[in-house]
């Protein structure tokens, strides 16, 4: 697949580019109307995002320099360059946890309502812009004779961007349908988002070929460890007090 979606004045327009830009929007869309729905104001919210998704944004690419520095090292403006991806979703993940919690205090609002409205179209936005790492050909795993491998550079590999991408899709459904359904008090959402997240990504990042590593370790995988359990903890506490 060609990355470049069309050019304008000689331009190249980037399907990666779009696709992040389609789940901003979506997911935006998306959070508003879960904000009317609880009664979180709506302008508000629409504060929280225009620092939350530029400085996130960032995040993801400071995250993803960080770990891959060799590859800048000899040419640290490139860091700059992200119309050919190098984005790491954990980057963006942190970035707008913290922003979140400073946006709180300052708005004097409550930091778990608006994680739990947010967590929802977050992860479709994941969904939706997992796409772009198909259209640059990256975020793939191993070799595979399974039949739904696809083709990159002439060896036939495991799509885990499809996997992860399906995967977000249906963890957003089940989001918003204990949102309606289930919840039981505030934060319960966000936390289910980080653990069910996590959960996957561990799994998934042991079939790429393109970890950020630590060493030895897979960053993203000690990472989804560590949000996978710490989730859990705050909702198994949370649950207790509910029952005392």
């Amino acid at each position: 697949m060609d990355p470049v979606a069309f050019r304008i004045f000689g331009l190249d327009i980037r399907w990666y580019g779009i696709l992040i830009a389609s789940g901003v929007l979506i997911g935006t869309l998306i959070a508003l109307k879960e904000a009317k729905r609880v009664g979180f104001d709506q302008e508000t919210l629409l504060d929280l995002l225009i620092w939350e998704v530029p400085l996130s944004l960032v995040g993801a690419r400071i995250y993803y320099v960080i770990f891959s520095w060799d590859l800048y090292r000899d040419n640290p403006i490139e860091a700059l360059n992200i119309r050919n991806g190098g984005m790491a979703i954990h980057g963006t993940i942190i970035t707008a946890i913290i922003v979140a919690i400073i946006f709180a205090k300052v708005k004097k609002v409550s930091f778990w309502t608006m994680t739990d409205i947010t967590a929802p179209s977050l992860i479709l936005a994941q969904s939706i812009g997992r796409w772009g790492n198909f259209a640059n050909q990256e975020a793939h795993g191993g070799p595979t004779n399974l039949p739904w491998g696809i083709m990159v550079n002439g060896v036939k590999v495991h799509p885990t961007f499809l996997y992860e991408s399906i995967w977000n899709l249906l963890v957003f459904i089940f989001l918003l349908w204990y949102s309606r359904k289930k919840q039981k008090f505030q934060g319960e959402i966000f936390l289910l988002y980080l653990s069910l997240y996590s959960f996957i990504r561990f799994f998934i990042e042991g079939l790429r070929t393109d970890s950020l590593m630590l060493g030895q370790i897979r960053v993203a995988q000690l990472v989804s460890l560590i949000g996978f359990i710490i989730p859990l903890i705050i909702l198994y506490s949370k649950k207790r007090k509910l029952t005392k």
